[in-house]
């Protein structure tokens, strides 16, 4: 039987039984048949996306039915007999919208684990399945448990140290990706992908279902749902334009080797060897002067007619004020280029 996803979890329950939380250690993009086998007959999974609350009975007779195909799930799974939390394994037979916290939780890490990119999972309707939580040193508290547990934390004579109130927790932890260095770790959540050799620098912030595809130094924005290329980097306070913030329906993407300056932003996806020039925000209605080869005005258009074109320019000219777009192109390729799809 084959599933999109299986891992083991093990997280936080308000005291509804609730989840707040989870943290897969070792999840598995389509899984082997063989482990949604066992499932089937030691875990009392009924087939689609479920996740299963289970017990240390469960996790054993599933740890010896796995142990031959799977020994790092199987050991997994015998570590977290002895957990004083609950475990959960959650079972994704397909790519459908997720129906529980758990399920929303899974296809973060999978993101963040860089086991598939952003914009290749669904996550449909996971706002309404990820609850508000309160993310302190001793993990996660529902709000409405939050007094209780700042009292009892001070009558012990210790402080309960709230780091944030949001949906999302940061990433690291629950995964820090190979060959990243992140300095500043709460403006990364848990759902972002991070390529490997990327720098993200104290105001860098990267949001969930966004990322970058390599080598990158991120000192800007990152918003949600938009990658960034191989080798661009995103100067300081610079800015990128995500479907939750104002792009609409617009996927806001960054190509190979492009440049965003210092206080720069784009509400428009760039193709290759792109750069904006520091201050200058670029959105699908600025109106801009195309230049060719020779620095000469060929139209004016606006900034979607732009939209994924490489080898590109943009920048504000300090006398008139006009944003332009300087090109590599002569003026006849240019005028081919600009209305091919008039």
């Amino acid at each position: 039987m084959t599933a999109f996803a299986l891992a083991i979890g093990v997280g936080t329950k308000n005291s509804k039984g609730e989840w707040l939380e989870v943290y897969f250690q070792r999840p598995l993009l389509n899984p082997a048949d063989s482990l949604v086998s066992a499932a089937l007959e030691t875990l009392g999974y009924e087939g689609g996306n479920m996740a299963l609350d289970v017990d240390g009975g469960e996790l054993t007779a599933f740890a010896d039915a796995i142990e031959a195909v799977a020994p790092e799930q199987a050991a997994l799974a015998r570590a977290c007999t002895e957990s004083v939390r609950p475990i959960t394994v959650t079972i994704l037979d397909t790519d459908a919208p997720a129906t529980s916290t758990p399920e929303v939780y899974l296809k973060l890490h999978l993101l963040s684990h860089r086991l598939v990119k952003p914009h290749s999972v669904n996550l449909a309707g996971m706002f309404g399945l990820l609850p508000n939580v309160a993310w302190t040193n001793q993990g996660a508290i529902d709000l409405a448990e939050l007094p209780e547990a700042q009292l009892k934390a001070r009558l012990n004579g210790e402080l309960l140290s709230i780091n944030s109130v949001d949906k999302f927790p940061r990433m690291t932890d629950y995964i820090v990706p190979s060959g990243t260095r992140i300095a500043h770790t709460a403006r990364v959540r848990l759902g972002a992908y991070i390529g490997e050799g990327t720098t993200i620098m104290h105001e860098g912030f990267v949001n969930f279902n966004a990322g970058t595809l390599g080598v990158s130094m991120v000192e800007g924005r990152i918003s949600a749902g938009v990658v960034v290329g191989d080798g661009s980097d995103l100067g300081g306070g610079c800015s990128t334009m995500g479907t939750l913030s104002g792009g609409g329906n617009i996927i806001i993407s960054v190509g190979e080797k492009c440049l965003l300056g210092a206080n720069a932003g784009i509400g428009i996806p760039l193709g290759d060897r792109c750069t904006v020039e520091s201050g200058l925000y670029v959105t699908a209605g600025t109106k801009i002067q195309v230049l060719d080869d020779q620095k000469q005005v060929v139209d004016t258009v606006k900034g979607r007619d732009l939209a994924g074109k490489s080898d590109l320019l943009f920048r504000r000219n300090s006398i008139t004020g006009a944003v332009e777009c300087v090109t590599n192109k002569s003026a006849i390729a240019l005028n081919e280029e600009l209305h091919a799809n008039n």
